[in-house]
């Protein structure tokens, strides 16, 4: 009897127990209700105001929410002046300089290796990364002719402003239960600041450069997808971004699916639309805030379904194509940038200026 007691002590816990996720916090809790709720009011804005280019209104909630756990003044000033900024970068860009592709090129991977030198540095990494984003998304509907250039830039405005006001609600009806420490902040070398800053901005720019050459016009999920795995700032983070990303993109395709098979002959009833997208939204953002925030899963899931519901979602429009080319198409575009991304990692660490540290490197 005491070596079967024991053994049973000795005994490693069962699969189950070790690989069961743990309860969410209070804190996390509530920011599960915050990216939710901050989302599906985005998307029931847009749509009962009939405004274009819905996915702004879906997916910047999602960004200020999910990305930042907190909501202060110094967050607010670094959204909303990447939002003024962007409009006066891509009024000049486009305006002045689309008859000059080379010429717009240069310019726009000036832009990039901006921000991008901005996130590596680390204080303003929001509006970096939100200038990137989306000055991405903007560059991408603006080079097409068939755009409203004026229409685009105030969509974009308006979006932003509402999105800063959907935070400052949802943090007032779910606010934080205990103090969050602020995120360490991590000691980077010149060679390695110059390392992220240059694959960051050189892959967002031949991102940008092929979806304009080969006009992949209705592939805003696939180019998104190319610019999200960059905010790991590296090649190494940028392949466990890319699997996780491919995951909730895959994820959030078929729970469209899903939700298109239940409706039915019901999707007129908008009530339903909007439950069953705070359902989802909640689903994915309990999987982000495990994941400890980042372009993972859980965001990969919610920004498909933001771009599915605020994009492709409208009497004439099936979720059925959309869903199946968006994950088809990001599958291709993570493959291309995950592999150039390895070419300009193994370049730039064969030169001292940009050579990343030892304990740095994958």
């Amino acid at each position: 009897m005491c070596i079967k007691k024991r053994l049973a002590r000795s005994r490693p816990p069962s699969m189950a127990a070790t690989k069961r996720k743990p309860e969410l916090s209070k804190n996390g809790l509530r920011q599960c209700l915050r990216v939710a709720g901050g989302g599906t009011l985005g998307f029931i804005v847009s749509q009962l105001m009939g405004w274009n280019y819905g996915v702004f209104f879906t997916v910047f909630p999602m960004f200020l929410l999910g990305m930042v756990p907190v909501l202060n003044g110094h967050i607010i000033r670094q959204f909303l002046a990447n939002v003024s900024i962007n409009v006066l970068e891509v009024s000049l860009v486009v305006g002045l300089l689309k008859h000059m592709p080379v010429v717009m090129t240069l310019v726009v991977l000036g832009i990039f290796l901006f921000r991008f030198n901005l996130m590596a540095k680390g204080p303003l990494f929001l509006f970096g990364a939100n200038g990137v984003l989306t000055l991405s998304i903007l560059l991408h509907f603006a080079s097409y002719p068939n755009v409203d250039l004026s229409d685009l830039l105030a969509s974009n405005l308006v979006a932003s402003g509402l999105a800063v006001f959907i935070a400052m609600l949802m943090h007032t009806l779910f606010p934080d239960v205990e103090a969050r420490q602020p995120p360490p902040r991590a000691s980077k070398t010149s060679s390695q600041i110059r390392h992220e800053t240059l694959i960051g901005g050189l892959t967002a720019t031949l991102s940008f450069v092929v979806f304009q050459v080969f006009d992949l016009q209705g592939s805003l999920s696939a180019q998104m997808a190319t610019i999200l795995v960059l905010f790991t700032l590296g090649y190494s983070g940028a392949k466990v971004s890319a699997a996780k990303r491919a995951v909730g993109t895959l994820l959030g395709c078929n729970l469209a699916l899903l939700m298109q098979l239940l409706l039915y002959t019901q999707s007129h009833h908008f009530l339903l639309v909007v439950l069953l997208y705070w359902l989802g939204l909640m689903l994915f953002a309990r999987e982000h805030i495990h994941e400890g925030g980042g372009s993972g899963i859980g965001f990969g899931g919610l920004t498909t379904l933001g771009i599915l519901f605020g994009q492709s979602l409208g009497p004439q429009q099936d979720l059925v194509y959309s869903a199946l080319y968006r994950f088809s198409s990001m599958s291709v575009a993570l493959t291309l940038t995950l592999l150039t991304m390895a070419c300009l990692h193994v370049v730039l660490n064969r030169w001292t200026p940009t050579r990343l540290p030892v304990s740095n490197r994958p």
